[in-house]
């Protein structure tokens, strides 16, 4: 059964930092485009970034660009997500997905399996 595990998620204070990391079992990791959204509380879930199979392509949300660093390890089946300069309206539930289509993969729909997704939560 494919699996995907987020974890990395907190509490921490605004300008801080985080790394989220999701690990993938049963699944041909390095053939799958790996991606990041995030859900707020009454909001509905956002894209953030994506990165290629191989890892040499990435591809971010403008509400990501310039605070946020998607890589993988492929030989560790996981994908991170580095995030700065953190903001309380960052205080969401995040997501790691996986999936394979067309490049870049920025909807929903673009992404077959979903981790349950880790809390973070950045005070003021």
């Amino acid at each position: 059964q494919v699996q995907l595990e987020e974890s990395g998620g907190g509490l921490v204070q605004a300008g801080g930092s985080l790394r989220l990391s999701c690990t993938v079992s049963a699944l041909a990791f390095d053939s799958f485009q790996m991606g990041w959204f995030r859900r707020a509380p009454g909001q509905e879930r956002e894209f953030l970034a994506s990165i290629s199979e191989s890892g040499y392509r990435e591809y971010y949300a403008n509400s990501a660009t310039g605070r946020s660093s998607i890589s993988r390890d492929n030989a560790k089946n996981t994908v991170y997500l580095k995030m700065n300069s953190l903001k309380p309206d960052d205080t969401a539930v995040y997501y790691c997905a996986a999936g394979q289509g067309t490049w870049p993969p920025v909807t929903n729909t673009a992404y077959t399996y979903w981790g349950r997704g880790t809390q973070v939560t950045v005070s003021s």
